[in-house]
């Protein structure tokens, strides 16, 4: 199948690229940056440079595409706004995919969306399910919850760094999902029928809160996590602050997502139907520990080698700085008898 890929150098699309050129489809992305994306090429996709922004790109990205698959979504160092990306660039997406007559278009929102409008990311997150549903294409909405490979800047890092986590509010418990897995869910609708016209969770095996979570980090790597609270009403007024200006738009919009992580509500749904449509084993889906202890178990081999050779440096440059030690080697190797020598004794 002819794929078109947008958004595939982010944590989830890369993911995605990746998959469909495993199971062999001829993927194609879309990317605004050719330097950026150099390592999908490399995995033996075709770049072809464009910009939601820009409608008028999209139509020569989509020429003898068979289907879509959108985890395009704004990044925190974006300068652009949420509304300019998730909702005007979408809309272009789809407008375009349905003019060049695309048979499957795969779409990334957000689980419970619907469930707080007054979110600016999860309304336009539901705006753009709508506004999919009613394009007349053939599409699968995907809603996942959070992905652990956000966890290792969030914890796993700190953790070995000996730096405090933060916790917001009441920490909302979440099942995240590895991206690799969910990758597999988009991949695999394509090629499933009843997956069509439809929206399906795609979350992890267990829902973990932060402290949960601090836990299994320090049971992992042995080491003592430092906390700290963060009051859900400074960080309201932080928000409040922010939309003032126009500069501080885009944190209001994202600050207003910790009303999601911090209510306390969980971030899950149950997941067998959505197995059992896609014809995915739930014994094959990475959990959270797994993932994890993949983690520290590497990063901690690592830091145990280069602890082992700082000691060795420093051992080198210990005997070289002392004369004493360098003398008494030398005289040991002046007076040093041959096992040959030694034998005609």
């Amino acid at each position: 199948m002819n794929l078109l890929i947008v958004g595939a150098t982010g944590t989830l699309g890369r993911q995605v690229a990746r998959r469909a050129l495993d199971e062999g489809h001829s993927v194609r992305c879309l990317v605004r940056s050719l330097r950026k994306a150099a390592f999908l090429k490399e995995w033996g996709a075709e770049l072809v440079q464009g910009d939601l922004l820009k409608p008028q790109t999209l139509p020569p990205a989509l020429e003898n595409v068979t289907a879509v698959i959108d985890t395009a979504t704004t990044r925190s160092t974006d300068s652009l706004s949420m509304k300019q990306v998730d909702w005007e660039g979408q809309v272009a997406l789809i407008q375009a995919a349905k003019a060049a007559n695309i048979q499957r278009f795969i779409f990334f929102s957000i689980l419970n969306a619907e469930q707080y409008p007054e979110v600016p990311l999860m309304d336009i997150k539901r705006c753009t399910e709508q506004f999919l549903a009613e394009s007349g294409l053939n599409y699968t909405i995907l809603r996942p919850c959070g992905f652990m490979q956000g966890l290792i800047g969030q914890y796993a890092i700190p953790t070995l760094e000996k730096q405090a986590i933060w916790v917001m509010g009441d920490s909302s418990p979440t099942a995240y999902m590895d991206t690799q897995d969910v990758a597999r869910f988009a991949v695999a609708a394509l090629q499933k029928p009843e997956t069509q016209n439809r929206s399906f969770p795609v979350v992890g095996p267990k829902a973990w809160d932060s402290y949960e979570i601090i836990r299994l980090c320090e049971r992992l790597s042995g080491r003592e996590v430092k906390t700290s609270r963060m009051p859900i009403g400074l960080l309201r007024a932080v928000q409040r602050t922010a939309r003032f200006f126009k500069w501080g738009q885009n944190t209001a919009d994202r600050l207003a997502f910790t009303e999601v992580i911090a209510s306390g509500k969980p971030l899950t749904a149950p997941m067998e139907e959505t197995y059992a449509t896609f014809g995915i084993d739930p014994a094959e889906i990475t959990t959270l520990e797994d993932y994890l202890q993949e983690y520290f178990s590497r990063i901690m081999k690592k830091l145990k080698e280069l602890e082992y050779e700082r000691e060795r440096a420093k051992e080198k440059a210990r005997i070289k700085r002392s004369p004493f030690k360098s003398a008494a080697a030398a005289r040991a190797t002046t007076t040093k008898v041959s096992p040959k020598k030694e034998a005609q004794k």
